[in-house]
């Protein structure tokens, strides 16, 4: 019985997706249906939707925020731009796939992937001019990097979820998944595009970045490096600290305290305001409108983070965490396998990765928090399942689609093969990572 309840709750949330109903409506109202079916009083469910919010807010909301305002920082000062330039210029022409792929995955660190992608496309399609190499070839390689630092690495949303759901560690989650999304985005990246010269689309003209608009001064490249990766450095950092420095040490103290994820973005967004800002004569008020663009910005992410919260925390509640638990035993499923799967069904069906991963982690979360798999690699493994087979139903297929001047067909055979390639190839990092760690 309880099984057919989940199974209708998803049921439930993916008509709602259908029928544009907005995530953290649809979250809301199958956490309340799920709780009522699955048996639980009403003052009891209400309890645990304001303990779903306050678990899931409490170790998501700075993180978030601070990290989507280091991006607009780092957007609106054209460091993001001269981190491409940069790049590109270092590798030639010759390796100019390379050169794309490095700028994805660096500036998809920081930033969202739609903030990314719109960045990257005016160079995808300049470079595309200049060069006279097929568009895909040039673009497949920038888009798996957005699309592997989205799914895999914090400080994005859904991984930054999954880390504070599943309890696991973000310095770990961080270096496994980094170990995953190198290779993931190598296939899925330069190689598939390759393979897929022979797409060709509309007038590379018509997205031309020739512009009469005032060329923007950018900032320095080190610095530009130096800060879009801070974040990194720092957890980095504290993870190497925690397991060679010496309890004792002043220095292991400090550094885990600034490679606390809140710490080490904070620590970067203050260090562009100003280097970005106050440094070059840019009013605080200006830098302060950046800062409030970028949460207005996100604010919905953080809403539908938050009913995932609490769908999540009804399904444990409720009782259904060790059904759940041993569901996959029964199956004679590997938890991993299984965390995969269950995403995967979900991105199918709704389309939305962040909401694919939020709603499986409800899921899953009873098997992490009973100890029978590494927290860190269910992260990793829910982070994989939820870019598989992306279709019509997703934004991120119309936005690639309609940037490129693909046909349906096209998109299928680019855009869907890459995200495809990005899920399995992580699939079976986090197994062998699971063999290894």
């Amino acid at each position: 019985m309880q099984l057919l309840i989940i199974l209708l709750a998803i049921v439930i949330q993916v008509f709602l997706t259908v029928k544009k109903v907005s995530p953290f409506i649809s979250l809301l109202i199958v956490s309340v249906l799920s709780g009522l079916a699955l048996g639980m009083k009403p003052v009891d469910l209400l309890k645990s939707i304001e303990a779903g919010v306050g678990s899931t807010m409490g170790g998501l909301a700075l993180i978030i925020c601070l990290g989507a305002i280091l991006g607009k920082i780092l957007e609106e000062s054209g460091a993001a731009e001269k981190i491409a330039v940069t790049l590109i210029k270092g590798f030639g022409e010759k390796n100019i796939q390379w050169a794309v792929l490095l700028t994805g995955f660096l500036i998809g660190i920081p930033l969202y992937y739609n903030a990314g992608f719109v960045i990257l496309v005016p160079l995808v399609f300049m470079l595309a001019k200049k060069t006279g190499l097929p568009l895909l070839y040039i673009a497949i390689p920038m888009a798996a990097a957005l699309s592997t630092t989205h799914c895999f690495l914090p400080p994005h949303p859904g991984p930054v979820v999954l880390v504070n759901a599943f309890k696991a560690d973000l310095g770990k989650t961080l270096l496994y998944g980094i170990c995953i999304a190198i290779p993931a985005v190598i296939i899925a990246g330069p190689l598939l595009g390759r393979l897929l010269k022979k797409i060709s689309s509309s007038d590379v003209d018509l997205y031309g970045v020739a512009s009469t608009s005032e060329v923007k001064v950018l900032p320095k490249a080190l610095p530009s490096f130096i800060i879009a990766l801070l974040p990194v450095i720092l957890i980095t950092a504290s993870v190497i600290a925690a397991n060679f420095l010496p309890a004792a040490s002043v220095v292991k103290r400090i550094l885990l305290f600034t490679g606390d994820s809140t710490i080490a973005l904070l620590l970067s967004v203050l260090l562009a305001i100003y280097y970005f800002g106050i440094r070059i004569g840019r009013k605080m008020e200006v830098m302060m409108k950046l800062l409030t663009d970028a949460v207005s910005g996100i604010a919905m992410i953080l809403l539908i983070i938050t009913a995932g919260g609490v769908f999540k925390q009804v399904l444990i509640d409720s009782g259904t965490g060790n059904y759940i638990a041993s569901f996959s035993s029964k199956w004679q499923m590997p938890p991993l396998l299984f965390g995969w799967l269950v995403t995967a069904l979900l991105r199918v069906m709704i389309g939305s990765a962040t909401v694919a991963g939020i709603t499986a982690a409800g899921v899953v979360t009873p098997l992490v928090l009973s100890g029978v798999v590494s927290p860190e690699l269910m992260v990793l493994a829910v982070g994989s399942g939820s870019v598989f087979g992306s279709h019509i139903n997703d934004s991120g297929f119309w936005m690639f689609k309609e940037f490129f001047k693909l046909s349906l067909k096209q998109t299928f055979l680019s855009w869907s093969v890459m995200e495809t390639l990005i899920s399995i190839i992580g699939l079976i990092g986090v197994l062998l990572l699971n063999m290894i760690v």
